[in-house]
C-alpha cells in the first residue's frame, strides 16, 4: 500500500502529496504556481482591488446649460443700444453750454425780451438737455446692466430686458410720428429683444436649474 499511488484512497490527496513532498525537499508551497485569489471578493496577494462601481450618472456632473443664440443675440442687442445711449447722453450734457449759448444770442435779438427772462430761457433750455442727457446715460446703465445679468441672472434679467424693449419700441414709434427716420432701427432692435427673450429658448435659458 504506497501513498505514492494515485489509485489509493487511504492516501493524501494530490496536492498535500505534492506539497508534503515539496516540503520535504525545502521548497515552498505552491512555488512557481501564482497564488489564487481567495473566495469572498477579497484580492489575493498581487491582485489590485477593484474600484467601486458608480450607479448610472453617479459622480458625474451635469454640462452647463449653453446659452441659446436668439438669447445671446438680444444682449448683443441691449449692449448696443446700450452704447448708442451713452454716447448721445454726453453729447447732450457736452452740448447743453453751446445749446444755452444759442438760445441766449436768439433771445437778446430780440428787444422786447428783457434780459432776465433771456436768462431764465438759456437756463431752462441748457437744463432740459441736461436732463435728457441724464435720462440717456441712465437707459443705457439699464441695457447694459440687464445684457451683463444674462450670463448669471434667472427671470429678473428676462422681465428687466423685456420692459426694456417695450419702452424702446413705444419711444422709437413715438419717434417714427416725428418723422425721425432713424427710429426704426431702435424699433426693429426693441421688437427683437422682446420676441428674443419670450419665446422658448428665452425661457430655456432663464429658467435653467442652477448647479
Amino acid at each position: 500500500m504506497s501513498f505514492g499511488d494515485p489509485n489509493n484512497p487511504y492516501g493524501p490527496p494530490q496536492g498535500q502529496q505534492g506539497q508534503q513532498h515539496g516540503q520535504q525537499h525545502g521548497e515552498q508551497p505552491n512555488y512557481g504556481y501564482p497564488q489564487q485569489q481567495p473566495q469572498g471578493g477579497q484580492p489575493g496577494y498581487g491582485y489590485p482591488a477593484a474600484p467601486p462601481v458608480q450607479p448610472y450618472g453617479g459622480g458625474y456632473a451635469p454640462a452647463p446649460a449653453v446659452m441659446p443664440g436668439t438669447v445671446k443675440a438680444a444682449r448683443v442687442m441691449l449692449f448696443v443700444l446700450g452704447a448708442c445711449q451713452v454716447i448721445g447722453g454726453v453729447l447732450m450734457i457736452a452740448a447743453s453750454s453751446w445749446f444755452a449759448d444759442y438760445i441766449e444770442d436768439e433771445v437778446n435779438s430780440d428787444p422786447t425780451i428783457s434780459a432776465q427772462d433771456a436768462d431764465t430761457v438759456t437756463s431752462i433750455g441748457a437744463g432740459l438737455m441736461i436732463g435728457v442727457g441724464v435720462i440717456f446715460l441712465a437707459f443705457a446703465f439699464w441695457a447694459i446692466f440687464t445684457g451683463v445679468k444674462f450670463a448669471t441672472g434667472r427671470g429678473g434679467p428676462r422681465v428687466s430686458a423685456i420692459i426694456y424693449g417695450s419702452v424702446v419700441t413705444l419711444v422709437s414709434v413715438i419717434n417714427l410720428l416725428g418723422a425721425n427716420i432713424f427710429a426704426l432701427i431702435s424699433l426693429v432692435l426693441g421688437i427683437l429683444i422682446i420676441v428674443f427673450c419670450a419665446n422658448k429658448n428665452g425661457s430655456y435659458w432663464f429658467n435653467r436649474p442652477q448647479y
